[in-house]
């Protein structure tokens, strides 16, 4: 009985692999480029591309449990419905997929639209998965951390209507359980979804406050500059993707992502400890090793 984690070398997949290792799984690893891949001797590594049938035929061969996340890129939703077409096609009837929060209200943001298509596929074919739906990650402000403490700003247009920012190390750790409770199942067991929140709703002014008190020093929200965002984005990602970014960004501005009734509790109780905070990163990231 395998486990296989696509996006194994990426922050997620990679933590998910040590997650499952530590648990005693059988875990196989998907990844492009092996050189990559280092992962205990007990993980089987494959070398595949999510647009290569032939390699994903050979990599999903075997494999009684999948868990699926696919990175943001022009044919993203491809990769995940030739994944999804494959793997039924290998008899694999117990999978885990990597959503986004709140998909149906971001339709005009083309990474969001997709994953939500392809859930809309899981249900419609009647695949047996849980569909992890995480809100914005916490990690990703590591990207900021230098303007952070440089400049004495919290640069990410994030609004007023609130964020529950959720820490990967968290996404992991649920995305482990869930797929040890369905590979184990004596039975594949029917579509749940989950939503992956933190414990606290934080605003962009929220979040200057924390790093404030965490650095002892201001830090201002300078505010909800997208255009902004999208231009200092395009000094290092691709234009397409830069506003794609944007685009979420608007809607973090209109919409937020709010938690529902019993996120949180669910999440503990699976968790069986608190949620991470993101008072628990900025205090480690702004502590020295």
């Amino acid at each position: 009985m395998t486990i296989l984690v696509t996006g194994s070398t990426g922050t997620v997949g990679r933590q998910i692999v040590e997650q499952l290792v530590k648990r005693g799984a059988d875990v196989r690893a998907l990844v492009r480029d092996p050189s990559k891949a280092d992962f205990p001797a007990s993980v089987g590594i494959v070398k595949g591309d999510m647009l290569d049938v032939d390699s994903l035929r050979s990599a999903f061969s075997g494999v009684s449990t999948l868990f699926l996340l696919n990175a943001v890129a022009p044919d993203e939703y491809t990769q995940a419905l030739i994944a999804l077409n494959i793997a039924r096609e290998a008899g694999i009837e117990r999978i885990v997929y990597l959503s986004v929060f709140n998909g149906e209200q971001y339709l005009n943001v083309p990474h969001f639209s997709g994953k939500f298509g392809v859930e809309r596929m899981i249900e419609q074919m009647g695949l047996n998965a849980t569909i992890l739906r995480p809100a914005y990650f916490i990690n990703n402000d590591l990207s900021v951390k230098d303007v952070v403490t440089g400049y004495g700003i919290y640069p990410m247009p994030i609004g007023s209507k609130g964020l529950a920012m959720v820490d990967t190390r968290d996404i992991a750790e649920v995305a482990a359980i869930e797929l040890l409770r369905r590979e184990q199942a004596a039975a594949p067991l029917p579509i749940e979804r989950i939503n992956l929140v933190g414990p606290d709703t934080l605003t962009g002014t929220d979040v200057a406050a924390i790093w404030s008190e965490v650095l002892g020093r201001p830090i201002a929200y300078p505010g909800d500059d997208t255009a902004g965002f999208e231009k200092n984005l395009r000094q290092f990602m691709p234009g397409w993707m830069a506003f794609d970014m944007r685009l979420m960004a608007e809607r973090f501005l209109t919409v937020g992502m709010i938690p529902e009734a019993g996120d949180v509790e669910r999440l503990t109780t699976l968790l069986g400890r608190p949620l991470r905070s993101y008072r628990d990163f900025a205090t480690e990231v702004a502590t020295p090793a």
